[in-house]
């Protein structure tokens, strides 16, 4: 009898079949997380992590590691730490104590945010973009706007819809926080 290959779980640009090309990927909603945008000194821009909270739950995609290569995909995670959940597939995290809020020096790139948002869509429709936001904390962290540049390495062009629904939501939860940075 055949195994099921190991699986895991996307809560932010993973969500985005653009960026990738895992195989066997499928919406899931898994309980017991939130997400956040978070920095370490490991990367020098804010991104999101997973955060414990037992009354919630995020929407992701799930996919087969491909090969059963984990160290691959850690390689891919390498910010992350890896635990399993109880649905089955594995998610990567920061713990606490090992990442910071979002600063000046390392805000949120909106390239990314596009691509998270883009993500979404395509896999929740409108309704899914608005639980990435209810489900998604630190958003009073500084944003750089490089829509015109984008540093972000999986970038995407993303349709006037994307761009809308993005800054549509960034006005109305005042995620613009201490300002936009050029």
């Amino acid at each position: 009898m055949e195994t099921a290959p190991p699986r895991f779980f996307g809560y932010g640009s993973l969500v985005n079949r653009l960026t990738h090309a895992y195989p066997d990927a499928a919406p899931l909603t898994v309980g017991g997380w939130r997400r956040a945008w978070r920095h370490t000194p490991l990367r020098p821009v804010a991104f999101l992590t997973a955060v414990p909270d037992p009354g919630t739950r995020i929407d992701g995609l799930t996919a087969a590691v491909p090969a059963g290569d984990w160290l691959a995909l850690d390689d891919r995670e390498a910010a992350y730490l890896r635990v399993p959940l109880p649905e089955g597939p594995a998610i990567y995290y920061i713990p606490d104590g090992l990442h910071g809020p979002a600063t000046d020096t390392h805000p949120i790139l909106r390239s990314y945010l596009d691509v998270v948002v883009q993500g979404y869509l395509a896999e929740f429709g409108p309704e899914g973009v608005a639980r990435f936001f209810a489900t998604t904390d630190g958003w009073d962290a500084p944003i750089r706007d490089d829509r015109d540049a984008p540093l972000y390495p999986r970038t995407q062009a993303v349709s006037a819809e994307v761009t809308a629904l993005v800054d549509g939501w960034l006005g109305g939860a005042n995620a613009s926080g201490r300002g936009a940075l050029g």
